[in-house]
């Protein structure tokens, strides 16, 4: 699994004109699935992104997490993180995982957060045309591949 992690003061999610999740303060996690991704790669990039302490305290030091500032998370998917761009121009998807392996690890994904943060997870619809809005903080953004946890 490959994450952008976007720290944002706020996020939106549009589906033919209608928003399909909202947050204020909190982090726009864009997820992408491999076929080789497991239920471990799952667990342990959730809790990372959830404990994940990139939010300031009163010195202004990266030292909260999303509980510590009662943050929220957007979720959206995104096949297109692992676009092979190593020949010509346009890129090839072939190791983002089809829907019938994605799907079910991205609903998972967003039970687990749920889970971890305690609280409803706002999100994207799978495979439809998404329109994201957001205004990122700092700007902080991270690049998290499970493929590099240990």
């Amino acid at each position: 699994m490959r994450a952008v992690i976007q720290r944002v003061t706020q996020a939106s999610c549009t589906v033919e004109g209608s928003i399909t999740g909202a947050i204020g303060s909190g982090l726009l996690v864009l997820l992408g699935i491999e076929d080789d991704d497991t239920q471990e790669d799952l667990e342990w990039l959730a809790g990372k992104i959830v404990n994940m302490r990139i939010f300031g305290d009163e010195n202004g030091l990266m030292n909260k997490a999303l509980a510590d500032i009662d943050g929220d998370i957007l979720l959206i998917s995104q096949f297109t993180l692992f676009a092979a761009t190593k020949k010509g121009n346009r890129p090839g998807f072939t190791r983002a995982a089809r829907p019938d392996k994605a799907i079910p690890l991205y609903e998972e994904m967003m039970r687990k957060l749920s889970a971890l943060l305690q609280k409803p997870v706002q999100a994207g619809i799978f495979g439809a045309d998404m329109k994201i809005s957001l205004l990122n903080d700092g700007p902080v953004t991270i690049l998290m591949d499970t493929r590099n946890k240990e």
